[in-house]
């Protein structure tokens, strides 16, 4: 899909998504190699939104496996589509069961979940397994077939091997810790809290219409906050919620009063609305 690290970087940003050279190196090296990339960091850094951008750049079909606690084999990979199973039954009653059984589980009867669904896609495709370490220990062995051979095995089916291996993208919050046998399979990318550069230049792209002193003061006082030890330090995507706040609200500058009144919007916690309503220096934002 790309030609070069700057290629990513160029085609990415063209997307709205300002890639570090961290990131577009890494997201170069696993579309070369072939390999999934496993993207690790604090909720609302851009790991989801990456593996939309490469979709988007190199016009793949997004396939997404969005993982939970609970999450199974007939979620992930497959399952039969068990009222049409016993329809097919019923209206062969003079069929014998071995008749029968070699008809109701074919193609027709089979309902593809994420994994399968990419896995049998002849056209471009990337995979979105998203926060993988939501999900149970026994989905790791799920995936593992899948990332080491790219191909998924049904028992009355047999083995389906990609034809055309999907571009992975396997997301993690860090809230468990992934296997030894996972992280083994993929390229491995930290995305965190951007540099105040770089933030700026996310916010003045996805809130047109800031005023550059305004964007500056914004991603400041997040910086503060980060710096905090808060429940929950807001997040890039809070960071633009706030500017977008701010914009809707026709402020040019930030002031005391105006951090206090929409603290909510970037804190979600009340113990760290007052914490930071007490330790932020409003008089200098």
């Amino acid at each position: 899909m790309f030609t070069s690290v700057d290629d990513v970087s160029a085609r990415l940003a063209e997307t709205g998504y300002l890639a570090s050279p961290s990131v577009a190196t890494t997201v170069f090296l696993a579309d070369r190699l072939g390999k999934p990339l496993l993207v690790e960091g604090p909720a609302g850094v851009g790991k989801t939104e990456l593996a939309k951008a490469v979709a988007q750049v190199a016009g793949a079909r997004l396939v997404r496996l969005q993982c939970y606690e609970g999450v199974d084999e007939s979620r992930a990979l497959y399952e039969w589509n068990h009222a049409k199973q016993l329809l097919r039954i019923s209206a062969g009653r003079d069929e014998t069961w071995d008749e029968a059984r070699t008809d109701i589980f074919g193609e027709e009867f089979l309902l593809p979940r994420p994994l399968l669904t990419a896995i049998r896609g002849d056209e471009p495709t990337v995979l979105l397994i998203d926060e993988t370490d939501k999900a149970d220990v026994e989905v790791e062995g799920l995936l593992l077939e899948v990332l080491s051979d790219f191909q998924i095995t049904v028992p009355e089916l047999g083995t389906i091997t990609a034809t055309r291996r999907p571009f992975v993208v396997l997301t993690s919050n860090a809230s468990r810790e992934l296997s030894e046998a996972l992280r083994r399979r993929c390229l491995f990318l930290h995305i965190g809290f951007p540099e105040e550069e770089l933030e700026r230049r996310i916010v003045r792209l996805k809130v047109p219409g800031i005023d550059a002193a305004l964007a500056e003061s914004v991603v400041r006082v997040v910086g503060a906050l980060r710096a905090m030890d808060l429940r929950k330090v807001p997040s890039v995507a809070e960071t633009i919620d706030w500017a977008r706040t701010l914009l809707a609200l026709g402020a040019g500058a930030l002031d005391a009063d105006l951090v206090r009144d929409t603290l909510g919007v970037i804190l979600k916690h009340q113990d760290d609305v007052l914490k930071a309503a007490a330790k932020l220096d409003l008089d200098a934002v």
